[in-house]
């Protein structure tokens, strides 16, 4: 008879907690707010905007800081909209936090992870996470440390083998004795490298930092040539040299488009927490916008995953009372805590009548389980194919008709072989069991399906059960099924995931090969799992999105986790994260037209050894009304659209008409204007304006109240200032002679734009 295990007394808990470090702290999925401020401070675009302010400063040049301003209300916004979405994701991620049961003065508490002190001793079952590196004391566990070898294949943990944090219990139950807490953690000790943890790719983000790298590449010799310039050849004065030179800079800085992504990204983050969604990872919404195929677990996904036992199928001339033993302490010896285990134990009941002196616990790989009793035999519990070389007809029916079905079954030998079953084994009972589909499932999957989102099912379970469950819930393709049990070792997942949409009896390492087909094809893929046999996959996805009542292990590695449990709130986060994309895409082409032709006509000027035309006051003005003000106030429109293309090209394709069109103007106006040099600047200026406005009005048909009020306050505001301050943004009166000139050049601009909107159309058709 073994002693009882009774763990760390109250006493010793505290005493332990007096001795230890704080190394066991809890750590957060978000940045801290250090970081926080730190990233929205310490970016290459505000270094080089301050060292352009300090520039201006030096020479006295106080009217054209007023961008600094704008600089500092960006820094601002942004810290401000990411410490909001922090403190919700950090309340939200509480209800996500993994909890571990321990055994203290004899019986089993739950409590959290930053609890635990050396010596505890864990209560490990399947589907539970390994917080702290512990060694077992009793039992046995199959675990899967892949987040840190790499290696899918189950590891045997049997008493005095070392588990691992970051490694999860697949099946088995044990008591382990934690031995690292804290920092001392194996998991804490492993690099980035090592831990193999994915990096979830942002196409906004990356877009950002090639605009980076490029105008970070061209603005410091660009700077140089145009100040030397004007110093050495113009033979301007330092501060004017400082002050043209300075404008064609700012003007190659798109400023607010980085808060602008990360404000909208906050945004949607924000709404989505409300509704009981935590994205784990920001990014994660803009990714799941542009998945075009979302792969779907049967249980605790399509269905709510709680089985009940409909029917019970007495197969063996065994006494009921003396099969009913055999069962009642199966279950009682078993480590199984699945929703098919817990169905059956509310059926039979668990009780302790025979001694067990063998166990193999149920495993999504085997598809079976076993516990050998002493002088009784073994008993069997698992998949009917697994189980029975025929079923009867009664019950092929009840698996057509959508039925989990169980085999319970039982051999007079001891049995500890986990790599095949007995010859002489006989089934005693056959438990057909029900699993409800999620309510609103067939809306969900016909949303998805009219969005151009292809969706997979994906399941461990039976063939027939899969692909019934996938017919009531909704799916168009439920009869293109496969049986993965029965193609062997040479698969061609790229060919059989264009031709099924539902496969059933998949191994964990199955599910992450059909991933990784899907993404070899091109497309963006979503994996939504619940259990320890879809963390491959899930790790493997574009993005990963767990259930809240699903295992420790799936929900720490998802990106997304629905704490609602309901993956019908999925068309929702699509939602959200096309929200984001499509405005940031619609409002981007602004910036970047500024971008653009700052760069052509820097160019232009250093060629032709005349000043930048603009000066940096001149320049705020747009970036306050034209460019920052009409982005934000339409960034939180509902722009659901489903997303074409890439952002960068896009954009930039938006943008190229107005840039090359206002480089084009303002080469033949700084050519052929018979004005003077104010006048001619005017001109110039209000060109760029008036340009960079119709871009705009373009980017917000169709109109909407927000967007004609948006229109109006940029056009109003824009040219309120240069009515009111004339002075100080530089322009002069428009005479007639001016005005008519405008008139032309305008008609001109407009002319060009359409030009090289039709042939970036025509050059668009040819590639498709």
């Amino acid at each position: 008879m073994q002693e009882p295990i009774l763990g760390l007394s109250t006493k010793e808990v505290m005493e332990h907690r007096k001795t230890e470090d704080e190394g066991n702290l809890r750590s957060s999925i978000t940045k801290t707010n250090t970081q926080i401020v730190k990233e929205n401070i310490f970016t290459l675009f505000n270094l080089l905007n301050f060292i352009i302010a300090a520039l201006l400063l030096g020479v006295g040049a106080y009217s054209n800081l007023l961008f600094i301003a704008i600089i500092i209300l960006n820094i601002s916004i942004g810290i401000a909209q990411e410490l909001k979405a922090k403190k919700m994701v950090d309340n939200l991620s509480i209800l996500n936090r993994p909890h571990v049961t321990v055994l203290r003065d004899g019986k089993e508490l739950l409590v959290e992870t930053e609890e635990i002190v050396k010596d505890d001793v864990m209560v490990l079952d399947s589907g539970k996470q390994i917080c702290n590196d512990a060694v077992v004391l009793r039992g046995s566990l199959e675990v899967n440390e892949s987040l840190l070898t790499g290696e899918s294949d189950a590891v045997i943990k049997e008493e005095g083998d070392e588990l691992y944090s970051g490694s999860f219990v697949i099946s088995g139950r044990c008591y382990a004795k934690v031995i690292h807490v804290g920092s001392e953690n194996y998991a804490t000790k492993l690099a980035d490298d090592v831990k193999k943890e994915k990096q979830v790719h942002s196409e906004l983000l990356g877009a950002m930092k090639k605009v980076t790298r490029f105008t970070s590449f061209l603005i410091v010799p660009l700077g140089i040539l145009l100040f030397i310039e004007a110093m050495l050849l113009r033979h301007m004065t330092f501060a004017d040299s400082i002050i043209t030179s300075s404008a064609a800079l700012l003007g190659m800085l798109p400023k607010g488009l980085v808060l602008l992504i990360s404000v909208s990204l906050a945004t949607g983050v924000i709404r989505l927490a409300k509704m009981k969604i935590l994205v784990q990872n920001i990014y994660s919404l803009e990714t799941l916008a542009h998945v075009d195929v979302l792969c779907l677990d049967k249980t605790g996904t399509i269905t709510d995953g709680k089985m009940k036992v409909k029917t019970v199928i007495p197969m063996t001339k065994l006494p009921k009372e003396e099969t009913d033993k055999l069962i009642q302490s199966y279950l009682a010896a078993c480590n199984d805590n699945n929703a098919t285990f817990q169905a059956l134990e509310e059926e039979f009941s668990a009780k302790a009548i025979y001694s067990p002196v063998d166990r193999i616990s149920f495993s999504s790989h085997r598809k079976w389980g076993a516990i050998s009793f002493s002088d009784m035999g073994t008993v069997f519990v698992g998949a009917p194919e697994r189980m029975m070389k025929q079923l009867p007809r009664d019950v092929e029916e009840q698996m057509e008709a959508g039925y989990r079905v169980v085999v319970i079954g039982y051999c007079k030998r001891m049995w500890n072989n986990e790599n095949e079953l007995p010859e002489d084994i006989h089934p005693m009972y056959i438990a057909i069991l029900t699993d409800t589909i999620r309510k609103n499932t067939r809306q969900t999957l016909e949303y998805f399906r009219n969005e151009g989102v292809d969706v997979k099912v994906i399941s461990g379970d039976h063939l027939k059960t899969v692909s019934i469950i996938a017919k009531k819930a909704g799916l168009e393709r439920w009869n293109d099924a496969i049986d993965l049990s029965t193609v062997g070792e040479d698969v061609n997942y790229d060919k059989i995931c264009k031709e099924y949409a539902v496969f059933a009896r998949v191994t964990p390492k199955q599910k992450q090969q059909l991933v990784q087909a899907l993404k070899r094809q091109g497309h963006h893929v979503a994996m939504t799992g619940d259990g320890v046999n879809d963390l491959l996959a899930l790790r493997e996805a574009d993005c990963s999105i767990a259930v809240a009542e699903g295992s420790d292990a799936s929900r720490q590695i998802s990106q997304i986790v629905l704490l609602n449990s309901d993956f019908t709130h999925l068309p929702q986060v699509v939602l959200e994260g096309r929200k984001v994309v499509n405005n940031v895409t619609r409002t981007a082409g602004v910036f970047f037209i500024k971008t653009i032709y700052s760069i052509l006509v820097s160019l232009f000027c250093i060629l032709l050894n005349i000043p930048f035309p603009f000066i940096p006051i001149q320049i705020t003005l747009i970036d306050a009304f034209i460019e920052a003000a009409p982005s934000f106030l339409t960034i939180f429109e509902s722009n659901t659209r489903r997303i074409h293309g890439g952002f960068l090209k896009k954009v930039l394709g938006n943008a190229a008409p107005f840039a090359l069109s206002i480089t084009i103007m303002i080469v033949i106006v700084s050519l052929t204007t018979p004005f003077d040099a104010n006048q001619n600047q005017t001109i110039m200026y209000l060109l760029l304006m008036m340009t960079s406005m119709v871009a705009v009005v373009k980017s917000c048909i169709p109109f909407t109240k927000l967007r004609v009020f948006t229109c109006a306050t940029m056009i109003l505001g824009a040219f309120g200032a240069l009515a009111v301050l004339p002075s100080l943004f530089e322009v002069c009166t428009v005479t007639f002679n001016m005005l008519g000139y405008l008139t032309i050049a305008l008609a001109g601009m407009v002319i060009l734009t359409s030009i090289f909107m039709k042939l970036k159309k025509i050059q668009i058709i040819r590639i498709r």
